[in-house]
């Protein structure tokens, strides 16, 4: 029997698949660091081998973008793309500030510091990220998997972000229907999977690579058409909580027309985030006739209590968040919806509607870099918001 079929799949769910590749990978000496491989993409011994089979693909050959996951596995894919001196943008870990992180070496990067590049610690140190206004065009997506099958069907590690980061290139406008997906594995993790383990969301393969093999899959099964708000599963309830650039996808998404509705969410946030709207005519109705007067001093700005949060102290540490670009027809009640919409209400918003820009002020450093991250790359009016951290004698004034 081939190596795939140490492992027998009549498994009753993706967990018992799981549960079943890591043990064996463990118990046949075939783990590599880090260990243990359970709960993880797990690295095997052979994975720079088979890493390398990446080379000999067209689909390689031909592409100018290559999107690898960052899984360590995969390093070895990450090297073979910027030795072949092509762009890398590797997932931000956990999505939480951003997508992609885009890996540019220094001019005449030595193979050492290639290699250092193509590490977690190298992605860190070498990239700049990438917005949703990154105009990003992937030719080649490399994911890594815990299980999969000679048709094409994948098992990732059970968090869903592999199929969230395809969902969110394809609203992007970073991937097209035909762009390939490869899977780097060792032969132990192919195995028979049920097509009925499959979702609508979960991302299927085109090639697989172990250290013996290239599979090439032939799947006829559609890749997911972007995001599935309709279906609001648990899972994507879920990192809306936690990835605040999804947040501002659904909030583009919505902008422009389209139905991004959460069917099967839970009533009382549905009830929510009716009551938000409602709440938010009444603000704009008490706030308007406050409006700044231009001359206003950056020190005395026209300033607006959420009245949603606790009463602000004005003793109390804050950090400051400037957004600028602003477009004169904006008023404040429109930012503070979208604020509400994408979860980062501030403690206070000082409105300086003339110059074109506001400070939000939030109660600790990291709610403030949530609404950096969840703000860049939106616009009104056609204007793309200039977002950062406040520098502290703007906050001052």
């Amino acid at each position: 029997a081939g190596p795939g079929r140490a492992l027998h799949s009549g498994a009753a769910s993706k967990w018992d698949l799981r549960e079943k590749v890591w043990e064996h990978l463990e118990a046949s000496g075939l783990a590599a660091f880090p260990r243990p491989v359970r709960g993880r993409i797990p690295n095997f011994k052979g994975s720079l081998q088979a890493c390398c089979s990446l080379r000999e693909l067209d689909v390689f050959s031909r592409a100018r973008e290559v999107k690898v996951d960052p899984d360590k596995p995969l390093e070895g894919a990450r090297l073979a793309a910027l030795q072949a001196r092509k762009t890398l943008l590797v997932p931000t870990p956990r999505l939480r500030t951003g997508l992609f992180n885009r890996i540019v070496p220094p001019p005449g990067a030595t193979k050492e510091i290639l290699r250092r590049c193509a590490t977690s610690q190298g992605v860190k140190e070498y990239s700049v990220p990438v917005g949703l206004d990154g105009k990003a065009q992937v030719d080649l997506v490399v994911v890594g998997s815990v299980a999969v099958s000679e048709k094409g069907w994948r098992i990732g590690k059970g968090e869903g972000y592999a199929d969230m980061e395809y969902a969110m290139m394809v609203s992007m406008g970073a991937v097209q229907e035909d762009t390939p997906v490869v899977t780097i594995v060792h032969d132990c993790q192919v195995l028979d999977i049920a097509e009925e383990l499959l979702d609508d969301h979960d991302l299927t393969v085109d090639y697989i690579l172990t250290p013996t093999r290239i599979i090439q899959t032939n799947c006829k099964r559609p890749k997911p058409q972007g995001i599935m708000w309709h279906k609001a599963s648990p899972i994507l309830i879920q990192m809306l909580g936690k990835i605040p650039i999804l947040k501002t996808l659904r909030w583009r998404e919505r902008q422009a027309g389209k139905d991004v509705t959460l069917q099967d969410e839970h009533p009382a946030l549905a009830n929510t985030n009716r009551a938000e709207i409602s709440n938010k005519k009444v603000m704009a109705t008490n706030t308007q006739p406050q409006a700044a007067p231009a001359s206003a001093p950056v020190g005395q700005p026209h300033v607006e209590n959420d009245p949603v949060n606790p009463k602000f102290e004005g003793s109390d540490p804050v950090t400051t968040v400037f957004v600028g670009n602003l477009p004169g027809s904006l008023r404040v009640s429109e930012l503070k919806s979208a604020l509400r919409e994408l979860q980062v209400v501030p403690v206070r918003v000082s409105w300086q509607g003339a110059q074109h820009r506001a400070f939000l002020e939030y109660r600790d450093q990291g709610a403030a870099d949530r609404a950096v991250s969840s703000l860049q790359g939106l616009s009104f009016g056609g204007s793309a918001l200039r977002v950062e951290l406040a520098k502290s004698q703007r906050s001052k004034g």
